[in-house]
């Protein structure tokens, strides 16, 4: 089975803070950080206020559910249609050498 990797920005933390979330067919999974300053860009503030904000609490189920299915993209090899949409950190992990060469 492959799976698809999404990634929105949005807002986290009790909406104190905006960050790249990453979802796994609609599972928040992680999530990196926006650097400093990025609550003073108007457009990354208008894209996470059309979605869905998310807490702690969401990334830890969602994560734990992926973890007992094994099929957390951070822990298991799992078939990524897209992995050019994982977190750099990830991207390796998803992808042959043989995809990389040619």
């Amino acid at each position: 089975m492959s799976y698809t990797v999404s990634a929105e920005h949005c807002w986290y933390n009790e909406e104190k803070i905006i960050v790249k979330m990453y979802f796994l067919n609609g599972i928040p999974f992680t999530f990196d950080d926006m650097p400093d300053g990025h609550l003073y860009d108007r457009d990354l503030v208008d894209e996470a206020n059309k979605n869905k904000s998310y807490e702690i609490d969401d990334v830890y189920n969602g994560s734990n559910y992926l973890i007992m299915e094994q099929a957390h993209p951070c822990f298991d090899p799992v078939e990524i249609s897209n992995p050019e949409v994982l977190p750099e950190d990830l991207i390796g992990f998803h992808t042959d050498e043989e995809d990389l060469l040619g």
